[in-house]
């Protein structure tokens, strides 16, 4: 027993060495880490609070970061990325020159260290976490999300074909090409931050409020990522993407927006991205949202059936036809290399770390959620 109280009290007086090795901000931080740890096992343990959590205070902090660095007119992430190899320096230089110094040196900068992963730990718990773990999407939705058929990607790939064919005439193209964008990057976000205002009339589960869209300025080489686009839950920053063909620019955007609204699994960002890009009033940006998921539709047809995916491509409208070749022929430069392969493994792990077992397939789940939608609204049309 004496042993016993002695560990104790030997234990007790360590920490306290410790702790006042710590300034004041790293303490902070390591309690916020100790709320944030609390959270997420409550996330883990109920969807509803999940919801809930998402919904208000998430949004509450998505909305003030995304707020406080939508004053700076580049990334903040991407600044942070390009500085990296000067951080790791330096942070090199500060380790071997207090690795001199006394042990009280050392403990204060393994509790700094610690506490800078921690921040990034909290930053995500508080932010963005709750979206992996709350409910669907197809429920706050009410639609019937089951596997699909062959038939059923043909049905809803003839719907959203018969929706391009309305807003084809209001879409400039170039000669025998791709679309063109008729506007800057800063007005398709403002066009987008009112579809989403919209959509937050509509949709109760997403939260109102107004953000910008950042352009990544390494655009070219981050293409041989195969990333479209990113958000940063840190900085709270949707970033795009900007060397990929225009019509895909409104989609990846609303994509990226959705996720700093709480919507944080792929196939769901996908799914809402649509019904955004659906709520605004310009047509470049209908186009895109119905592009960006007649693709997904069409790749899942052909693997399910290569005879109807012929006949739906001889039905094709011609310019739709050169925009999807015209994006191929883009692609080709940057489709197979060792980038690509990297960021995609990482993506990979980290989507299945946060419960999404189909990793980077799950973007492509979205197409199950569009035939839900379909069947829905052939449903209330008929009844």
């Amino acid at each position: 027993m004496e042993k016993l109280k002695s560990f104790f009290q030997n234990t007790k007086a360590f920490f306290r060495k410790v702790i006042s090795c710590c300034s004041i901000p790293v303490r902070i931080l390591f309690v916020i880490a100790a709320v944030a740890g609390v959270l997420q096992i409550a996330f883990c343990l109920s969807p509803a609070f999940s919801d809930f959590y998402n919904r208000y205070p998430g949004a509450f902090v998505r909305g003030c970061l995304a707020k406080l660095t939508g004053w700076f007119p580049f990334s903040l992430a991407e600044t942070v990325l390009m500085m990296l190899p000067l951080i790791v320096i330096l942070a090199i230089v500060w380790i071997v020159k207090v690795s001199k110094g006394t042990l009280r040196q050392m403990v204060t900068l393994t509790m700094t260290m610690l506490a800078v992963l921690s921040f990034f730990f909290s930053s995500f718990v508080l932010g963005f976490s709750a979206g992996y773990r709350g409910s669907s999407l197809d429920k706050k939705l009410g639609l019937d999300r089951q596997k699909v058929s062959a038939e059923e990607l043909d049905v809803t790939a003839r719907a959203l074909l018969a929706e391009l064919r309305e807003i084809l005439p209001s879409v400039d193209f170039r000669y025998g090409g791709s679309s063109l964008m008729p506007y800057t990057v800063k007005e398709m976000n403002r066009k987008l931050q009112d579809a989403y205002q919209k959509a937050a009339e509509v949709y109760e589960f997403l939260p109102a409020f107004r953000s910008t869209v950042k352009q990544i300025v390494l655009s070219e080489p981050m293409t041989y990522t195969h990333i479209a686009g990113v958000y940063t839950y840190f900085t709270g920053e949707s970033n795009l993407n900007v060397n990929f063909p225009d019509y895909t620019l409104p989609y990846t955007a609303a994509h990226e927006l959705a996720h700093q609204r709480g919507i944080a699994r792929e196939d769901e960002a996908n799914f809402v991205a649509f019904l955004v890009c659906l709520e605004s009033d310009d047509p470049y940006i209908r186009y895109s949202g119905y592009m960006g998921v007649y693709e997904y539709v069409i790749s899942a047809l052909y693997r399910a059936d290569k005879d109807r995916y012929t006949a739906l491509l001889k039905e094709t409208d011609a310019t739709v036809r050169y925009e999807m070749i015209a994006y191929n022929e883009f692609f080709k430069k940057y489709e197979n290399n060792v980038a690509a392969d990297v960021s995609g493994a990482i993506n990979n792990s980290y989507l299945q770390s946060q419960g999404q077992a189909a990793g980077s397939k799950s973007y492509g789940m979205v197409v199950d959620l569009a035939v839900a939608y379909y069947k829905s609204l052939s449903s209330e049309a008929t009844s």
